[in-house]
């Protein structure tokens, strides 16, 4: 395929299932190329997507996993060295669990994933972002920390207990809408626009995997939540649509809502840089031993 310079670029994480397969299949059918950020493999069934794969207009790039920075770090510098740009990143990559569980860094794993992970994708692709002609990051939130009751950085790090959906989740979330709109101001200087958004209610659900949700909840999705192109949709307009020049804000069925704990927004972002810095970057020279 010639990879006209007119057509865009967007890099998806978590491009393989749920709603990141199906804005993968969605960019694509609307002629964008899809650099994606995979754990597992595309459908090999799927003749559209492999079609693509052969003619170049999607890119896939393994990552073991995410939360394991000498994995993520190789798969971003597999992507630094072959890419020239990108025009939206969308940083979709998520998921939940049913019970407490740490990263190898230490940390509990929602926050890990949800929240550390983006800002360091984002850090690390800046650089193609700048290339780019749109300049945007999308990232993948979630409404459901409106029932969040109390906030705290030690307690994302460490939380002293577990709730499914509404505990670990439900504030990892959270910190990825505040770290967004902390950090707005700084990206703008290099013309960079940056969201969160809810995708709202999707059935997600994968035979055989944890869904991290309640079982009320679970059943919930099953009967009556959307198809993952309801959310895929949803983050297509909330990157290209009405708000496309609104930077910082967190919206919510394609409106700018506000967030709570505002007050902790700059810390979380505090936080994370400082991940980002020492333990990413300042473990850059141990990569795979």
């Amino acid at each position: 395929m010639s990879k006209n310079q007119l057509e865009h670029i967007a890099l998806i994480t978590g491009a393989s299932s749920g709603i990141g397969l199906a804005l993968t299949r969605k960019m694509l059918s609307e002629n964008w190329q899809v650099i994606a950020l995979i754990r597992s493999d595309f459908p090999a069934d799927d003749k559209f997507l492999q079609a693509h794969l052969k003619d170049g207009q999607l890119r896939a790039y393994k990552v073991k996993d995410l939360t394991d920075y000498g994995s993520l770090r190789h798969a971003l510098e597999e992507i630094k060295s072959k890419e020239q740009r990108i025009d939206i990143l969308f940083n979709n990559a998520g998921g939940g669990l049913s019970e407490l569980r740490s990263s190898k860094q230490g940390r509990e794993l929602h926050y890990e994933l949800l929240t550390v992970v983006p800002y360091i994708i984002l850090m690390e692709l800046k650089d193609l972002l700048e290339n780019g002609n749109l300049k945007t990051v999308i990232n993948t939130s979630s409404q459901v920390f409106r029932f969040t009751k109390e906030f705290t950085i030690e307690n994302l790090e460490h939380p002293k207990t577990f709730r499914k959906m509404y505990g670990p989740y439900a504030t990892s979330k959270l910190a990825l809408s505040l770290w967004t709109q902390a950090i707005a101001p700084q990206l703008a200087k290099k013309g960079i626009k940056i969201r969160s958004v809810d995708p709202g209610i999707n059935n997600t659900l994968r035979k055989g995997k944890d869904s991290g949700l309640t079982a009320g909840f679970e059943l919930f999705m099953k009967l009556f939540s959307s198809p993952p192109t309801h959310g895929a949709n949803l983050l297509f307009e909330a990157a290209l649509g009405k708000h496309r020049n609104e930077t910082g804000v967190f919206l919510l069925k394609n409106r700018v809502t506000n967030l709570k704990f505002t007050e902790h927004a700059q810390r979380v972002l505090d936080k994370i840089t400082d991940i980002y810095s020492h333990e990413f970057l300042g473990g850059s020279i141990l990569v795979d031993g």
